[in-house]
């Protein structure tokens, strides 16, 4: 299955209980009604083993297909929505993508 995964941290004017509340009443059920997608989680950060932690959000997408979610899903009006009021709730992010392995 293929996955998107994108690493952020919040913004310095939200708070995590704010993000928490839109990410369970909204975004949560809005990422999961795109067609290609089967699930979304999103896990919160506590620490590391070692080292610091760049990121404490890490959003996971499981689509079915990755070129259905990039080239329909996301070219949508609705996700073009999603992301204005996304965006500036969130800074210093990167997007992954790739192919489950095991």
């Amino acid at each position: 299955m293929a996955k998107e995964i994108i690493l952020y941290n919040l913004a310095d004017n939200v708070t995590d209980e704010q993000f928490k509340d839109y990410v369970t009443s909204e975004k949560g059920a809005l990422i999961e009604s795109f067609p290609s997608v089967k699930k979304y989680e999103l896990v919160r950060i506590k620490g590391a083993a070692t080292g610091e932690v760049p990121f404490n959000y890490v959003g996971i997408v499981h689509v079915n297909n990755l070129d259905d979610f990039y080239q329909k899903d996301k070219t949508t009006q609705k996700f073009q929505d999603f992301l204005k009021k996304f965006m500036p709730m969130i800074k210093g992010f990167q997007i992954l993508y790739g192919e489950e392995i095991y």
